[in-house]
């Protein structure tokens, strides 16, 4: 079930899953079974938001392509089920993240009293350092 608000936007008949054959050590299981999942999202025939489509193609990502796809591969697991899942959560991550709008800071303005102390600080510090140095017999 969907928790938040992005994990509810995902509509899981616009993402594209394909089996593949994983990559790396593993043995004949690898070279003879597709547990790989390849998948697919077009953030343009997308049902999502036009500002969190906006934002998403915004974003600084190598999983998404100039054309606006998502291509995501996962392979970290031996079947082809926690792949899925594993690639899905994925993508539902990255989407939660466009969505994700910071705070916008406030300036505020600093204590006389804070900066006083700080002054005070440097001005210690500077005295600490000054003492240091080459001794002279005079």
């Amino acid at each position: 079930m969907p928790t938040t608000q992005a994990e509810s936007l995902l509509r899981e008949d616009e993402v594209e899953i394909t089996a593949i054959r994983a990559q790396g050590a593993g043995g004949q299981n690898v070279n003879k079974v597709s547990n790989a999942v390849h998948l697919r999202f077009d953030i343009g025939a997308s049902s999502l938001p036009d500002e969190l489509k906006a934002r998403l193609l915004q974003m600084r990502d190598q999983r998404i392509s100039a054309d606006g796809i998502v291509v995501i591969k996962a392979q970290q697991f031996r079947s082809l089920e926690r792949n899925t899942f594993s690639a899905l959560e994925r993508l539902r991550e990255l989407i939660a993240q466009a969505a994700f709008i910071p705070r916008p800071r406030r300036a505020t303005k600093p204590t006389r009293n804070s900066q006083k102390r700080r002054v005070d600080s440097k001005v210690l510090r500077g005295k600490v350092k000054a003492q240091r140095g080459r001794v002279s017999d005079a």
